[in-house]
């Protein structure tokens, strides 16, 4: 026979299960973005195509994450963000994953 305490610790315990699986989604996310971010540094860094840059941060970033670059200067910032995992979602107090890479742009032998 199921008691009144068994139904109602089973919901929390479904509840916290998907609040842990988000977390830990969420940091696999975040190595995700940081990792897609420095690839698309270096590519800028070498002198890749912007559409390139963008194509090949998307690759290694989380689905749906964003991608921007930005150059100044000698360097290169490209940043990605990527939108909260299904689990936590709904905890809009927590920061999305998101990370930002700065490369400084390759001199050819050639140039001044």
């Amino acid at each position: 026979m199921v008691t009144a305490e068994t139904a109602l610790v089973i919901p929390l315990v479904v509840v916290l299960l998907a609040v842990c699986l988000g977390a830990m989604r969420w940091g696999i996310d975040q190595v995700r973005c940081v990792d897609a971010a420095r690839a698309g540094a270096r590519a800028a860094a070498r002198g890749d195509t912007p559409a390139a840059v963008h194509e090949l941060a998307l690759r290694g970033a989380p689905q749906g994450a964003e991608v921007t670059s930005l150059g100044t200067g000698d360097f290169v910032t490209v940043r990605v963000v990527a939108p909260l995992p299904t689990g936590i979602a709904l905890i809009e107090a927590l920061p999305r994953p998101a990370a930002a890479a700065t490369a400084r742009l390759e001199v050819s032998a050639g140039a001044p």
